[in-house]
């Protein structure tokens, strides 16, 4: 009898651990019990959202990109970028890597368990859907042009599931961005009202606009470009002096706001205290300042000897000197005699209002580009809009012929070459120029001209330690890592 009692016993004490073993985890109970209604789902989608940041994909992120042009460098800790015959830090990026994952595993979390929530009406779902593919594209596709090929993970990973997964092709990543960004075109709304930060339908062509373009898949990044322009939803901002460009970064809401990162007192943009000296009013009241880009305003950079002095864009995007406390003009020391003046704070301490992911100017290019690369030669509407543009850059109405139009008879490499040109004025500070250099296969050219020298292995970002240690399937870094 008091054998079979122990007997009981244990088999009681391994029945009791085998149904411990089989209770369903935690985190999958709280994901089950999470999912109930639209509160739930809209919860979901603001986790993926928070990958975008306060400036863009964040601060540091951001500087890497922007030091990465042919018209700045770095100061101090951001000199670094700056020295361009050496490969970056093997660790440079490994947070924003991580981040970006992230943001990627959120928006998969969103597409994998929205569709099954009851409590919620279809046409919220389809938005809910549409801005979760979206967000996903929009990540895929910083990684594909920082990185190259890339692990393409498109199911919710849990712990360590999915850790080891090889590289994807370029084409493979490019794919699915045009697929996700197809999804969301067609349910993303037409308008997203007040919430700019946002995607609307807008926001979407304009990602594929910019995919396409990247492609070189000219016929297509025209017909989105043109669907924006025609869209009767979005106009230029007039100038008259140089100032009224803030109109469109210091706004709360303008007409060529298509999505942008908007903040206020709480969710302050980091772009000012990279950009200026503290106290250095009126462009930072804050008590911190880095001065860490300084702009390269002398020889061969886009913003040197050939800008024009009289293009109202200069004058916004660079100064001199700033008043001190006492309200004295004070000059810039040599060691940054010019800075960059685009992004600034308020006379309340608070930073610019919004950070542009994309806005009605670029439509505008883009299609200038592609429709002249897809036909051969600049047709009339591409040098109308590209004229348009600088038009505007100058002060001068955009829809009237003007003194500075850029003359028709230019080749397709010469029309092409001055569209890269204006959007170096138009998108400076802007995550523009690096892209635009890589996809046009001329950054070597562009920064051995300002620096003399270029390490072809900064053409693509390292892929973090952490990634080539968990992931058995990654492969070889990048070349030169």
């Amino acid at each position: 009898m008091k054998k079979f009692t122990i007997y009981l016993l244990i088999l009681t004490v391994f029945s009791s651990c085998e149904n411990m073993l089989k209770e369903v985890p935690i985190d999958f109970v709280a994901r089950a019990n999470y999912y109930q209604n639209e509160t739930d789902a809209n919860g979901a989608l603001t986790g993926a959202y928070s990958t975008i940041g306060t400036d863009f994909f964040g601060i540091g992120y951001y500087l890497v990109v922007e030091l990465h042009g042919d018209f700045l460098q770095g100061r101090g800790s951001q000199s670094v970028f700056s020295v361009w015959d050496k490969s970056l830090p093997s660790n440079q990026l490994s947070g924003q890597w991580s981040t970006f994952y992230s943001g990627i595993n959120r928006a998969n979390a969103v597409i994998a368990n929205v569709p099954g929530i009851k409590a919620i009406s279809e046409s919220t779902k389809k938005t809910i859907l549409a801005e979760a593919y979206f967000l996903r594209a929009m990540i895929y596709f910083e990684l594909v042009r920082g990185w190259g090929p890339v692990p393409l993970r498109i199911e919710e990973s849990i712990g360590l599931n999915g850790k080891d997964i090889p590289r994807s092709t370029e084409r493979e990543v490019y794919d699915l961005i045009i697929q996700d960004a197809l999804k969301a075109e067609q349910d993303l709304p037409e308008s997203v009202g007040s919430m700019t930060g946002r995607p609307s339908k807008w926001a979407a062509k304009m990602l594929l606009a910019q995919v396409y373009l990247t492609l070189e898949d000219w016929s297509k990044a025209a017909e989105k470009a043109n669907d924006v322009i025609n869209s009767g939803m979005f106009s230029l901002v007039l100038v008259n002096k140089p100032d009224d460009f803030y109109n469109i970064f210091h706004a709360e809401t303008h007409s060529e706001d298509i999505m942008s990162v908007h903040h206020s007192e709480l969710k302050q943009s980091g772009l000012p205290t990279y950009l200026h000296h503290a106290n250095s009013y009126p462009f930072n009241y804050n008590s911190d300042g880095y001065y860490a880009w300084i702009p390269i305003t002398k020889g061969n950079s886009i913003i040197g000897d050939s800008w024009d002095n009289n293009d109202l864009r200069k004058k916004f995007n660079l100064y001199s000197k700033y008043l001190d406390q006492a309200g004295d003009s004070v000059s810039l020391p040599s060691t940054g005699p010019v800075l960059f003046k685009k992004f600034i704070t308020d006379n309340k301490g608070m930073s610019t209002f919004s950070v542009p992911i994309y806005r009605y100017t670029e439509a505008f290019l883009i299609y200038a580009e592609a429709a002249c690369m897809a036909e051969g030669v600049p047709s009339s509407t591409a040098l109308e809009r590209l004229n348009m543009i600088k038009r505007r850059g100058y002060g001068y109405p955009p829809e009237v012929a003007s003194p500075v139009d850029y003359p028709s008879g230019m080749s397709k490499e010469e029309f092409r070459d001055t569209v890269l040109k204006e959007r170096g004025y138009e998108f400076l500070i802007e995550r523009r120029r690096w892209w635009d250099l890589k996809r046009t296969g001329k950054a070597k050219e562009a920064l051995e001209a300002v620096w003399g020298n270029f390490n072809d292995s900064r053409l693509l970002f390292p892929i973090p330690d952490n990634e080539m240690i968990s992931n058995s399937l990654i492969g070889n870094n990048n070349p030169g890592y």
